[in-house]
């Protein structure tokens, strides 16, 4: 399968995904509101992503190396401006998931959405760098970020999750355990593909980094935005009258016939 096959694989997948998350994502309360329409956007970028790569908007041609002679690699940038967007949505819906009661320590998220766009960035660089040392330098600064978001995850998130009740606690873990186990092949598909050390061919590196995307941001949002409205179902059923994203109605004549 070509390159270019997979590229259009992605636009198809994303624009259908984010179809099925407006579709089913509901509206009853600010935060589930706010929930539908993250998860409904991030898809909705990554389409715009991965349209501009198939039509060829989307790349650059780069040396393959500093001692390639003429030969070429494509350089798909698009992706990373795609990455600067979606990355931090789905930490800031993550987050909403871990304090379901209301929003805390804005400052953490903060940090967890400026160590990501860090590791972006830096990511970018190493994939434009020609120089070895260079090159293996932004990888690493890179990845230092991208342990840092981690930690932001499993350690400051956890610890204002702990005061939730069972079933959003069970969420969080849940959500951010299958987010984390998928971001972490990013990394590792950089290192192996033709930005890194090439033993990847581009049709390959491209559908592994296309299917972790549907996972990521389609499967993810999917199943992120139905237990959200299982979350809001419990909060409406037990008669919670939260105004700062919690349980008040947003139509409350859309909740009642719902």
């Amino acid at each position: 399968m070509s390159p270019q096959f997979w590229l259009w694989v992605g636009f198809a997948g994303m624009s259908v995904g984010a179809a099925l998350i407006l579709f089913i994502g509901k509206r009853r309360t600010p935060a589930e509101e706010a929930d539908t329409i993250i998860h409904g956007l991030v898809p909705i970028i990554a389409a715009c992503s991965y349209f501009a790569m198939a039509t060829g908007q989307g790349s650059i041609l780069l040396p393959a190396g500093p001692d390639a002679g003429t030969a070429t690699r494509a350089f798909y940038f698009a992706r990373y401006i795609d990455w600067s967007f979606t990355t931090p949505l789905l930490l800031l819906g993550l987050a909403n998931t871990a304090m379901h009661s209301g929003m805390r320590r804005r400052a953490v998220v903060g940090g967890m959405i400026g160590s990501d766009l860090i590791m972006i960035v830096t990511a970018l660089v190493f994939g434009l760098s020609q120089l070895a040392w260079l090159k293996w330098t932004w990888f690493a600064i890179s990845c230092g970020a991208f342990l840092a978001v981690y930690y932001g995850i499993f350690v400051q998130l956890r610890e204002e999750n702990a005061s939730e009740r069972d079933d959003t606690r069970a969420d969080f873990m849940r959500n951010a355990v299958f987010l984390s186990v998928i971001w972490l092949a990013y990394p590792v598909v950089l290192l192996f593909g033709d930005d890194g050390l090439g033993l990847l061919g581009p049709a390959l590196g491209l559908g592994i980094i296309a299917v972790l995307d549907l996972v990521a941001k389609v499967v993810y949002g999917l199943m992120a935005t139905v237990h959200t409205a299982k979350r809001v179902d419990r909060d409406l059923a037990e008669g919670k009258d939260l105004t700062r994203g919690k349980a008040a109605p947003v139509r409350p004549h859309v909740a009642a016939a719902e």
